[in-house]
């Protein structure tokens, strides 16, 4: 009996170890690392190696606390900043994108399988959400730079529409079960979603609140800090669920308030809850992995691959469309929105409900979820950093990379104790100085310690402590990052003139022919810039306005433009030669550009 318990972990120990390798080759090859999760647990499983798991309940007991853990880390990673820049159209997406999108793949399966639409819906909501883990890795190790009003919208809305799919796909195994119809469902749908959400969200702002509140007030242990914040993150999904309500949205909400109420002790906290997220992810993956019988695909692989090709082409496209429409957002920022709509472990989770709801077909829905997750992986995978420079969404890297550690300073909240590690390259390896109001304090070379003023020149490999105000940390970003060469599509990127964003914008209507409207005419470039981003332009951001393309090439820390680039169309060209020969052209010209064509 001890003999058969130690052999069961040590081939589990096993699995866990060969799915954190893979992630060295997901890095090395661009390979969506949840596809290697999953093959570790098929190829271990019955139809591989012969490993026998069949326990669809703790498959989902397992898979369930797996991604609470992962909801609350995604929240507690998440800026609040990130959050407001697009929170309004990423939600839009997490509830309306979701049902619109299991609304459209239910007709299809319905057409395609002949299962009913009730039944075709169910499967639509089991595969309605993009996975996060997903989203977040290939994001992570694409090697592009999205703009940040696009990468900030996929993030939250990856990170958010689980609870949708979740309460969508509940709704409708329960209605299956009793045998409800189209009345039941409208009614029971809209009472449930009131109440779920209502309660999750109300549970998610009180648990967050209470999370940090605890941790501030009590004194515990440096060791025993992290576990307490998981043991209670956890504490509130249950409590949520337990009590009629959306315990994925409270988890994913409390996670966001307490990642943002600046505990102390945050980037230990981080680290902590960064390995938690990892270690969830392998084995609820590697779980669901095991669960499947690959023999059992044949009867539904074509049926799968064209529902699967129907998700990502028509059904993810079209409700995409419809919610990013009041948020004008641009064709192209839409349609790569579309395509990063990778399913996940998510997925594979809820296939498991038919299943324990006893639901007919139960095993063909598993199946063909499963299908339409390793299509979606092998597809959208292993294009998303082609596809996002196809459409131009890539901007250049701000910096090169940078060796930051972040160091724990007790009872001093206004500063932080950096340490940074001087790379070949950068600004102060080539003779740049340290600010003053950065205080730096040690230098660490080759094993030696040494004070900052008698270090003479930084050297590559050195390490700098510095203690600093949490507001100035990207500006040392810069210092001590390596040089970012300069790309010969440099213009195309931010425009072939650098514009004055302080320079008034009726100069720039008055020398390309077009008109403002009152209010915007009595602005500086800038502000129009900013008015017609949303209020939260950032680098990479493109506004058009009459015949040009204004670009922000850079925003100070509170969000206001200081460099903007401008950009034409070719058949912009001839009246851009126009305005160069004539006064008045010259004239207005003058007052715009700084004279330079940009090549930073």
């Amino acid at each position: 009996m001890l003999e058969d318990l130690y052999l069961v972990i040590l081939v589990g120990t096993v699995l866990v170890l060969l799915a954190a390798f893979s992630s060295l080759l997901a890095s090395r090859f661009g390979t969506p690392l949840l596809l290697l999760f999953l093959s570790v647990g098929l190829i271990a499983g019955t139809d591989g190696l012969g490993l026998e798991f069949d326990n669809a309940g703790l498959a989902y007991f397992i898979g369930t606390l797996a991604l609470a853990v992962i909801l609350f880390d995604s929240g507690f990673q998440t800026p609040i900043s990130t959050f407001r820049q697009a929170a309004a159209p990423a939600l839009t997406l997490a509830t309306i994108g979701v049902l619109g999108t299991s609304i459209l793949f239910g007709i299809a399966a319905d057409w395609l399988l002949g299962i009913g639409l009730f039944e075709g819906m169910l499967l639509g909501a089991i595969v309605g959400s993009t996975d996060a883990a997903a989203v977040f890795f290939l994001l992570k190790t694409s090697g592009i730079v999205l703009r940040d009003r696009i990468r900030s919208l996929l993030e939250i809305e990856s990170g958010t529409n689980d609870p949708m799919a979740i309460f969508l796909t509940i709704a409708l195994v329960e209605l299956l079960s009793t045998g409800g119809g189209f009345e039941q469902l409208g009614l029971s749908v809209l009472l449930g979603f009131v109440q779920q959400m209502g309660l999750g969200l109300v549970a998610g702002l009180l648990g967050g609140r209470g999370i940090a509140f605890f941790i501030a007030k009590l004194s515990v242990d440096r060791g025993l800090l992290p576990i307490l914040i998981l043991a209670l993150s956890i504490a509130v999904f249950a409590l949520t669920g337990a009590l009629g309500g959306s315990g994925f949205l409270a988890v994913y909400v409390a996670g966001l308030y307490a990642g943002n109420a600046g505990l102390k002790r945050a980037p230990s906290i981080r680290r902590f809850q960064e390995g938690m997220t990892w270690l969830a992810q392998i084995i609820m993956f590697l779980i669901l992995g095991l669960l499947a019988t690959p023999r059992n695909f044949d009867a539904i692989l074509i049926p799968g691959i064209i529902l699967a090709l129907f998700l990502i082409f028509i059904a993810r496209p079209v409700a995409v469309s419809m919610c990013l429409w009041p948020f004008g957002f641009r064709r192209r920022e839409t349609l790569f929105v579309s395509w990063v709509g990778l399913r996940g472990a998510v997925s594979i989770l809820l296939a498991i409900l038919p299943i324990l709801g006893e639901i007919e077909g139960s095993y063909a829905f598993f199946n063909i979820a499963f299908v339409i997750v390793l299509t979606s992986l092998l597809l959208q995978g292993w294009t998303l950093a082609s596809v996002a420079r196809w459409l131009r969404l890539t901007v250049p890297p701000r910096i090169g990379p940078v060796e930051k550690f972040e160091l724990e300073l007790p009872g001093a909240a206004d500063h932080e104790l950096l340490s940074y590690r001087v790379v070949e390259g950068s600004p102060v390896a080539t003779g740049s100085r340290v600010p003053r109001w950065a205080r730096p304090s040690l230098v660490i070379r080759n094993g030696r310690s040494m004070r900052y003023q008698y270090a003479g020149r930084l050297q590559p490999g050195d390490h700098v402590y510095l203690f600093i105000s949490p507001r100035f940390p990207p500006l040392l970003d810069r210092l001590f990052a390596s040089r970012t060469p300069v790309a010969e599509d440099d213009e195309e990127f931010f425009g072939e003139f650098t514009v004055n964003p302080d320079s008034q914008a009726s100069s720039l209507a008055e020398a390309y022919g077009f008109e403002l409207d009152d209010t915007e005419n009595e602005m500086t470039i800038a502000e129009v810039m900013s008015r017609r981003l949303g209020g939260y332009p950032s680098y990479g951001d493109r506004a058009p306005i009459g015949p040009v393309e204004l670009i922000v090439r850079e925003t100070d820390a509170d969000g206001v433009i200081v460099s903007a680039g401008l950009s034409l169309s070719p058949p912009d060209d001839t009246l851009l030669t126009f305005l160069r020969t004539t006064g008045s052209g010259r004239s207005a010209l003058g007052r715009l550009f700084k004279g330079t064509r940009s090549k930073d």
